[in-house]
């Protein structure tokens, strides 16, 4: 079985979770984890995630904080040319000192101080020794990549007729006559006849 120290994601907290009001300083690469992305866009399994941030302590747990950059991969969707550079996020998380599904159980209270609702919260491990960053770097990630990706914001495309990169050639166009209106066309070129 897998220990937790070994893991490449985890980070050693027990000096931190000992008393409120303590800080620890992160500042490391940890591996991609897998799952981030599609071939539209993704971060690759096993790249460099450059993590810059802090976790301090509260009374009930750990709170982090931190700036996220990791090298993106995509293909703009208007253009279709590749994309490649470091996304840039923040994230703060929530650690608490024991399984709030416990705690519930138990009857306690389910308010955690400092902590919103909408905060992400994952578990220590080992007694509350380690935290392991794999699925907070996951999620955030995940979260943060956008929908379209764009090789910049004013992107012209592809001609959709002929493939053109609008980018490189802005003036390109065809003339083509909509076929919903090629009947209005005939009709206009008979009335022109009958005038003549």
């Amino acid at each position: 079985m897998p220990r937790i120290e070994d893991s490449p994601w985890a980070i050693s907290v027990a000096q931190v979770a000992s008393r409120a009001g303590l800080s620890k300083a992160v500042d490391a690469d940890f591996p991609a984890p897998s799952g981030i992305g599609d071939e539209v866009i993704g971060v690759k399994e096993g790249a460099d995630v450059h993590v810059s941030g802090s976790f301090d302590s509260i009374v009930d747990g750990l709170i982090f904080t931190a700036r996220i950059s990791a090298p993106v991969h995509a293909e703009c969707t208007r253009c279709l040319k590749p994309i490649v550079k470091d996304w840039t996020t923040s994230v703060t998380a929530f650690f608490p000192y024991e399984d709030k599904r416990e705690a519930a159980s138990a009857g306690e209270v389910d308010i955690v101080a400092g902590e919103e609702e909408s905060e992400d919260t994952y578990p220590l491990l080992s007694n509350g020794a380690f935290a392991d960053i794999e699925a907070l770097l996951r999620d955030t990630l995940v979260e943060e990549l956008p929908l379209q990706p764009l090789c910049r914001e004013d992107c012209r495309g592809l001609c959709s007729q002929c493939g053109v990169d609008l980018n490189e050639n802005p003036k390109h166009h065809h003339e083509v006559t909509d076929i919903r209106f090629a009947g209005l066309a005939d009709l206009k070129a008979q009335l022109e006849r009958e005038q003549q």
